[in-house]
């Protein structure tokens, strides 16, 4: 097994990978069978969008705040670890943004899609699902899309629903909604088109955000699973994603 490992350059994940890399003789990224990537979320997300459709799995080691898409980092029997992993293979969202210029912008999100205002005014947006309207207006700070692997992030703080892996669902979630005022969102089939047409954008202006990437002042937004993009995360058996995001739902 040819192991790559790469490594966030803040705290204490820089110094590990080094001495990882001399206990197991790593290789580059372009050789290795594996990658082991020490860091928090923000540094796995970095990696998979940068080895996103390589074909090459992820073995996460938590050097980071809250790890959640991490394993426990130990520096023992790293191989046998992930010689026995578990493995998850999903596929991120597409995300293909219009500027009001007519510029098209497209990113691919791991977590979740967000349109988010961006004064003091509140956005208004109309979502169609599958090319049906079904919610002329939304008033609020924004909305959101979410993966099943995206679900405890954003989602979550927004008071969005925990998604199993294996549901075959996303999420649509309002942000801070003021009309209409006791929708909570709702779940969809993985295989359906959102769309979103930003209402008064010159006045109203959102922006679209496909995790890390942010694209300013759009007028219209669709969202699809990328069927044709993969990327592979690997987990300790005693420990897997699966699990993680099955005992947040009984949290307190």
């Amino acid at each position: 097994m040819k192991i790559a490992i790469i490594a966030s350059e803040f705290g204490e994940a820089a110094k590990a990978a080094q001495q990882l890399r001399n206990r197991y003789k790593a290789v580059g990224t372009k050789d290795a069978d594996v990658i082991v990537a020490l860091g928090g979320d923000g540094f796995m997300l970095q990696t998979l969008h940068a080895y996103m459709g390589r074909d090459i799995p992820i073995f996460g080691m938590n050097k980071g705040t809250v790890g959640f898409l991490m394993n426990e980092f130990d520096d023992q029997e790293l191989t046998d670890r992930i010689a026995s992993a578990d493995s998850y293979t999903m596929h991120p969202l597409r995300m293909r943004a219009t500027r009001c210029d007519g510029e098209v912008v497209e990113y691919l999100a791991v977590n979740e899609v967000s349109l988010l205002r961006e004064t003091r005014q509140a956005a208004k947006i109309r979502i169609s699902i599958d090319g049906k309207v079904r919610m002329p207006e939304l008033v609020g700070d924004g909305v959101l899309v979410s993966t099943p692997a995206g679900s405890t992030a954003y989602n979550l703080s927004a008071h969005g629903p925990i998604i199993p892996l294996d549901a075959g669902l996303l999420a649509l979630t309002p942000l801070s909604a003021f009309r209409p005022r006791r929708w909570r969102g709702a779940l969809l089939p993985h295989h359906v088109c959102v769309s979103f047409t930003v209402n008064q954008p010159q006045k109203r202006p959102v922006s679209a955000v496909a995790d890390m990437h942010e694209v300013r002042d759009v007028r219209h937004v669709v969202v699809e699973e990328a069927r044709d993009v993969s990327f592979t995360l690997m987990f300790d058996k005693e420990h897997t994603l699966a699990e993680r995001i099955f005992t947040e739902q009984f949290a307190y």
